[in-house]
């Protein structure tokens, strides 16, 4: 039998339900958010965090706007434990974030993580138990009742246990370990007892988690399962729905979002998409995905920078950088049509227009990001990406027969070189094919720029007209042409050169070139003398 043999595996069933609402639902209000960066993410790390970078974690998480943040697993680790009890004994926690911590349903566990979190204003004591048909049957030999009277005994205990604690206003949580390969008519069983001896009022409710502990099927089936248990447990309105999902299958984001759809009311994750295995669910791409349908996350992302810094620092995982989002390369075109495509519509596009950019789900300055990094060369790169270097970083708008002829250029170092073009080495090609003029050759330009400006008489140069170009026939003695001439100032600033392009014909030869210097006129003048120059060098 082959190793890689795919008929061990059992299709994932279907839910049979026909009259399913969740697809025409549109999501158009962020979600309760709850990290778990730092019980189930901290958890997934070879190296689990210190305090002091749980610490450093729990304040990020604080500030991009979590009001939910799950902080350990303080019954069974000392360390989470400890880290309870210095964010409430320094006072570390904000009024308005409720911190939340997970235990098993016993009771020794139960009273372990009350006294964790003792003293704090707020906090959600989540228990859980496994539920999942395959844990029941292989792992535990429980029937679905004994299961039942375990989580019923473990939630009478933490409400009579919470009586000895009434400083803190507590919100209790159940969780289905493995819901996903849970039967959806037990899994409503179970909490509708849960829910019996909480006795949750929409004034007061309770919070029931339905986690794809390991990602079983297609996100759809994952939503047709919430919607199932949402429809059918009891006290619905006193109910809040969380998912929490994982991307063994790659999909974890997107089962969080149709779940969204199917009722959820709350998602859990973590930031960046850490987490056991290939991960929990992204938050900053699912808040992310909202932001760019026009839907305010509830969260602040715009310090992108400052996240992926502290994220790195604290799980030691380097940031992949087609990363969704917030990658370095993922606002960076090296191909010559998208950079085009970018180009223009950055250029068309007025400042209070609705974001509509080519191949940019969204403005990569709302992340901190400059526009400067937008497009990347190398030797896939076209006209438009290079004339966008120039112009963004120095100022210089290149007309279009200029872009045709400095693109090959560019390719041909590129080429050579093997690798991306940094905008100081492509300058130094233009500057190099351009504007660097022997000492003897500069001064002849000079020469004739004054013969020229003496011929022309006082008042500006009609550089179209036809005595500056009987001027320079006579001049040189050739016939000359000026097809184009471009000219503008450098970043639009008083203080800065002006540059100009020159396009000429020259006995039938056509030339370009370029001059950068302090006044318009002379920018045009040496443009045009420099060229008539370079074709006749070539031409002796």
């Amino acid at each position: 039998m082959l190793n890689f043999n795919y008929t061990k595996y059992k299709r994932f069933p279907a839910v049979d339900m026909p009259a399913r609402q969740w697809p025409d639902k549109v999501v158009g209000k962020a979600p309760i958010w709850n990290s778990v960066d730092l019980r189930d993410g901290n958890q997934a790390l070879i190296e689990p965090m210190t305090i002091e970078q749980k610490i450093r974690f729990f304040k990020l998480l604080v500030k991009v706007g979590f009001k939910e943040i799950e902080i350990g697993f303080p019954s069974a680790s000392s360390a989470d434990f400890d880290f309870a009890r210095v964010l409430i004994e320094q006072n570390l926690i904000p009024d308005d974030v409720v911190i939340q911590a997970i235990t098993q349903a016993r009771e020794d566990l139960i009273e372990r993580t009350y006294q964790a979190l003792a003293g704090a204003k707020q906090a959600i004591m989540l228990i859980y138990n496994s539920t999942s048909t395959v844990q029941l049957e292989q792992v535990y030999g429980f029937s679905e009742d004994e299961v039942i009277k375990q989580a019923s005994e473990a939630a009478h205990l933490v409400v009579k246990k919470s009586a000895a604690y009434s400083q803190t206003r507590w919100q209790f949580h159940y969780g289905l370990e493995s819901f996903t390969g849970t039967d959806l008519d037990f899994a409503v069983r179970v909490c509708d007892a849960i829910s019996d001896i909480w006795q949750p009022t929409p004034d007061n409710k309770i919070i029931m988690s339905l986690p794809a502990t390991v990602e079983m099927s297609t996100p759809n089936i994952y939503a047709d399962q919430v919607e199932y248990f949402a429809t059918r447990i009891k006290k619905r309105d006193s109910i809040l729905i969380s998912a929490h999902t994982h991307n063994d299958r790659g999909t974890g984001v997107a089962a969080a979002e149709l779940a969204r759809m199917a009722g959820a009311d709350r998602i859990e994750g973590t930031l960046l998409g850490n987490g056991e295995r290939t991960g929990n669910m992204d938050i900053v791409t699912m808040a992310m995905n909202l932001y760019s349908q026009g839907v305010d996350p509830k969260l602040d992302l715009s310090m992108m920078d400052e996240i992926i810094a502290c994220v790195d620092h604290c799980t030691k995982i380097p940031l992949h950088p087609r990363h969704p989002y917030v990658g370095e390369l993922v606002y960076s075109a090296f191909a010559g049509g998208h950079q085009h495509a970018i180009h223009k519509c950055l250029n068309q596009r007025q400042a209070d227009d609705p974001w509509e950019v080519a191949y940019l789900p969204i403005d990569p300055q709302d992340l901190g990001r400059s526009y400067q990094e937008l497009i990347r060369i190398n030797s896939q790169s076209g006209k438009g990406g290079i004339s966008y270097v120039i112009e963004s970083h120095f100022g210089v708008t290149m007309p279009r027969w200029m872009q045709l002829e400095f693109r090959l250029l560019v390719q041909n170092h590129a080429e050579q070189d093997g690798g991306e073009l940094l905008p100081d080495v492509i300058w130094q090609i233009f500057e190099d094919n351009y504007l660097d003029h022997p000492p003897e050759l500069l001064t002849k330009i000079l020469k004739d720029m004054d013969k020229l400006t003496e011929a022309m008489g006082e008042g500006p140069i009609d550089f179209s007209g036809d005595e500056f170009h009987h001027q320079l026939k006579t001049l040189y003695q050739m016939d000359i042409e000026i097809i184009s001439l471009d000219s503008h100032q450098m970043f639009e600033q008083q203080d800065k050169d002006y540059v100009s392009f020159a396009q000429l014909s020259c006995q039938g030869h056509r030339v370009g070139s370029v001059a950068i210097v302090s006044c318009g006129e002379q920018a045009n003048l040496f443009a045009i003398v420099s060229g008539i120059y370079e074709r006749l060098t070539v031409h002796d």
